[in-house]
């Protein structure tokens, strides 16, 4: 008889790590908008004169402390157009960068409509532009090539040393933002974060992005190898043990493939003649199977796991920010679980550890609009990259700061809800080309930086430990040919 080489199993199943939601706090505002504050009857300017005046003592503070000790001892000057002539100083004000690439709203009124809109550039930069300083007193232009360094986009608020020159510009010599804020969760004096490598009771989040159910080009079956791996079904021993560890699932945008747009009238057919449609528009093409599909697939991570989800640019969802969550009712089973989350974009989402040394960590995330946009202001790399520019919102203490001359957001009045009051313990931007990390440090304050890239392009899957803020991914992959296992994972350590 042959003999049968018995398949090693473990003896106890592994058990799930458990996390728990926390409240709120005041430094972690809600997203949610009430009905009463949907309005359009405000200026947009209300929102650059609420972050001017909330910022302004963060930058000053700043600034003191920065240029305490120069020679000629600068002055400070409050109000832009009270610069004094021939003397160093230091003002400070809201940036503003005229770019004539940049989309113009009159223009596209007095636009034909008739004629399809020109694509959007991919860069509103050019040699052409200028960067302004502005507060409530007027406009000042900043020149000199240490402005250049400082990669400003419009929306920010800035400290600037110079001194004016004879064409009545601001020669920039040196600049400052207002730093990290607060951290949100008070860091624990026991904490071990530093040390090297991981414990296997360690607990992970994993994050994702871009699943774009429905696409033309479907990576239906990197999902499902994604959901086999959470669940549990996918890999050997190590891989089931590690899995376990995963705690939750953060959505982070663009889960429902874009439906394909068409500028050719729509003909159909009625016998041997052709008709228009009726307005001569193109009739519906929505097809609810990519929801269909999108609501099976979470119930079969929701099973396993919690599971939070925020829409994305390409999600039904509207696209002026804050994006609000996905009605419950368009999800399926999941819906009815506790453990299903549908956040708004961006979003604040505060965790807690239930073990032996109980540990609370903020997570901020956005589904990528806000960088995207902050990218189309800035010269291409090696000078810069994604990863920078969102480290770069951390200190200007400001989730999008293009909101509202690129993007689009409500008028708020006596608010601006994309203000950072604290800084969290891990920022995820989703809708990223590709994955990038780093931990941000500012004094005793730090903070986990992820660029989560789509993973209908690339199959990636982001993991954060909560304890020592360690990044790690895995990366699904289908091989069809070539050999005779249909799948298989491969497996990064960042």
């Amino acid at each position: 008889m042959a003999n049968i080489d018995i398949i090693p199993t473990e003896g106890t199943p592994p058990k799930r790590a458990t996390t728990v939601v926390l409240d709120a706090v005041d430094a972690t505002p809600s997203f949610k908008l009430k009905v009463d504050k949907t309005t359009y009857k405000h200026q947009y300017a209300n929102i650059y004169y609420y972050r001017l005046t909330i910022l302004r003592r963060a930058v000053e503070e700043e600034a003191k402390a920065r240029w305490a000790n120069i020679s000629g001892g600068p002055v400070y000057v409050d109000r832009v157009l009270d610069i004094l002539k021939g003397q160093i100083c230091w003002i400070l004000g809201t940036v503003y960068v005229d770019m004539p690439l940049k989309p113009n709203v009159l223009e596209d009124i007095a636009r034909d409509h008739s004629i399809p809109a020109p694509p959007s550039a991919p860069k509103y930069c050019s040699p052409q532009d200028a960067i302004l300083l502005e507060d409530e007193s007027g406009r000042v232009k900043l020149v000199g090539e240490k402005i250049k360094e400082a990669h400003l986009v419009t929306g920010v608020v800035v400290g600037v040393l110079g001194m004016e020159t004879p064409d009545g510009d601001f020669e920039v010599v040196d600049f400052c933002f207002p730093g990290m804020a607060p951290m949100i969760e008070e860091p624990d004096e026991d904490s071990d974060m530093e040390v090297e490598g991981v414990s296997p009771e360690d607990e992970w989040i994993a994050a994702v992005s871009g699943l774009d159910i429905g696409a033309e080009t479907s990576s239906s079956l990197a999902v499902q190898m994604m959901i086999e791996y959470l669940s549990g079904e996918e890999g050997g021993i190590e891989d089931r043990k590690f899995a376990a560890q995963i705690s939750r699932l953060i959505i982070v945008g663009n889960s429902i493939a874009p439906l394909p747009s068409s500028t050719e009238p729509f003909l159909e057919e009625e016998g041997s003649k052709k008709t228009r449609g009726k307005y001569g528009a193109e009739p519906s093409t929505f097809s609810p199977h990519p929801t269909t599909i999108l609501a099976g697939h979470l119930q079969d991570i929701g099973s396993a796991m919690p599971i939070h989800i925020l829409p994305g640019e390409n999600d039904p969802s509207g696209v002026i920010l804050p994006q609000q969550p996905f009605p419950r009712a368009m999800m399926g089973p999941v819906a009815s679980l506790p453990s299903f989350y549908c956040e708004t974009n961006p979003a604040f989402i505060r965790v807690g550890t239930v073990g032996q040394k109980p540990l609370s960590r903020c997570i901020l995330a956005h589904a990528g609009q806000p960088l995207n946009d902050i990218f189309k202001y800035i010269s291409t790399p090696p000078t810069t990259s994604r990863l920078s520019m969102l480290e770069s919102t951390l200190k200007w203490r400001h989730i999008a700061p293009t909101a509202p001359d690129t993007l689009w957001c409500l008028p708020y009045n006596g608010q601006d809800p994309f203000l950072l009051a604290g800084s969290p313990d891990i920022f995820l931007s989703g809708g990223q080309k590709k994955f990038g990390s780093k931990l941000v440090k500012e004094g005793a304050k730090s903070c986990r930086v992820v660029l989560v890239p789509e993973f209908s392009s690339t199959g990636t899957m982001v993991l954060v430990n909560l304890r020592t803020l360690d990044v790690r991914t895995r990366t699904f992959r289908a091989h069809t040919s070539g050999s005779s296992i249909p799948h298989s994972v491969k497996m990064e350590i960042d």
